[in-house]
């Protein structure tokens, strides 16, 4: 069978994104494997920048913004590359004008789904579009990697693309970075790990800190535009807020927190939750996208709440800060074999690609078969 020998990937910024974190290490996978991978970047620097690994070839182009990205057909062109990665539901776009640059000569795309495929925080003239927008991923987009079961039937229902063109494959999981450190921790904390922009939804955790029993700082690792905002927001609610910026290692501060807690409007299989559950740390969390449930698949895991209910929140955080709570054994993350399991894609796609439908395809129906899925270890860890 022939080989995918060069993958091709692009990336806005190196700025500390969930998605550009995994897709670092799935191409340090593949590069282990002995491909060649070729990253083109808008922005070289960032702190993600650290985390290029060795033998990535990086084409920069000269900017911070989405605009740059749209030099991609000009330079895939040039390269002639085997297989082309879209990192996540953010880029699809830059997927379509390469398929429209490129044509016939256009190299197998696959596409990662990143983003919860339903939001609820779209108005409905606006959702009735993004729905439009979705059917049409089957007419550029050659396959679809979902992260779990529920994400890859979001992805059947809203693209109504041919389940033979999807395959459930989780992101690779975090690992300890020796030498790591995080200052600034207090010796007890509740933690949030994500960009500070408004899918995050800080300010619901940030409006429940008052509420709880006991009074605990607010550690939150990341950075964003809303940090002026989440800062006023602090003062004035009276919340001691540590905002400590992008870490490598967040696996560090999750392990000695009391509780990790996510409020986003939408996610697509939140990484940060199974990162808290493999150290041991419970978690509370929206139910902001169909994967949330199932890695928190037990109450002794964490706690679901309704992404609009600010008691429920409160609540939540109280039970988990109880004396009495148990915390609950490390949980080992699937996808310790996910760069291997995109390059037997890849491969696959070498002999007699798939071409992209011209029209859209079959809605997926409730009992159609699921794709082929890792068997991967999700319950708690053997001691």
């Amino acid at each position: 069978m022939d080989r995918a020998k060069h993958i091709f990937t692009y990336a806005e910024t190196l700025d500390g994104g969930g998605v550009e974190r995994a897709q670092l290490r799935l191409a340090r996978g593949w590069i282990e494997a002995g491909r060649r991978v070729t990253l083109a970047v808008g922005c070289t620097g960032g702190p993600l920048a650290a985390e290029i690994p060795v033998g990535l070839e990086v084409i920069p182009l000269g900017g911070r913004t989405f605009r740059s990205l749209f030099a991609v057909p000009a330079i895939i062109r040039k390269i002639k590359p085997d297989i082309i990665f879209c990192p996540g539901s953010y880029y699809t776009s830059i997927a379509l004008w390469t398929r429209l640059r490129l044509g016939s000569s256009c190299p197998p795309i696959i596409s990662k789904v990143s983003n919860a495929m339903r939001r609820g925080d779209h108005p409905p003239l606006f959702a009735l579009g993004h729905s439009a927008w979705l059917r049409t991923h089957p007419w550029f987009i050659d396959h679809i990697i979902a992260m779990t079961e529920a994400s890859a039937r979001d992805v059947f229902e809203t693209t109504r693309i041919d389940s033979s063109r999807v395959r459930i494959i989780a992101n690779p999981p975090a690992m300890p970075l020796p030498g790591s450190t995080i200052e600034g921790l207090p010796e007890r904390y509740i933690l949030g790990v994500g960009r500070l922009v408004r899918q995050k939804r800080w300010d619901r955790l940030l409006d429940a800190m008052p509420r709880i029993a006991e009074p605990l700082p607010l550690v939150i690792l990341g950075e964003g535009e809303e940090r002026a905002a989440m800062e006023a927001r602090a003062r004035s609610l009276g919340v001691d807020l540590r905002l400590l910026g992008h870490a490598p290692d967040p696996l560090l501060a999750m392990r000695s927190a009391e509780l990790l807690v996510l409020t986003s409007d939408y996610e697509g299989v939140p990484g940060v939750l199974r990162e808290a559950l493999s150290v041991g740390t419970p978690v509370v969390t929206t139910d902001s996208s169909p994967a949330v449930r199932e890695i928190v698949s037990s109450a002794r895991f964490g706690t679901i709440v309704e992404t609009y209910d600010g008691d429920a929140l409160v609540r939540a955080l109280n039970a988990w800060l109880r004396p009495d709570a148990i915390r609950p054994k490390p949980v080992l993350p699937p996808g310790a074999d996910s760069p291997l399991r995109y390059l037997e894609l890849f491969d696959s796609l070498m002999s007699g690609a798939h071409s992209p439908a011209r029209r859209l395809g079959r809605r997926a129906v409730p009992d159609t078969p699921l794709p082929p899925t890792e068997v991967a270890a999700t319950g708690p860890a053997a001691p």
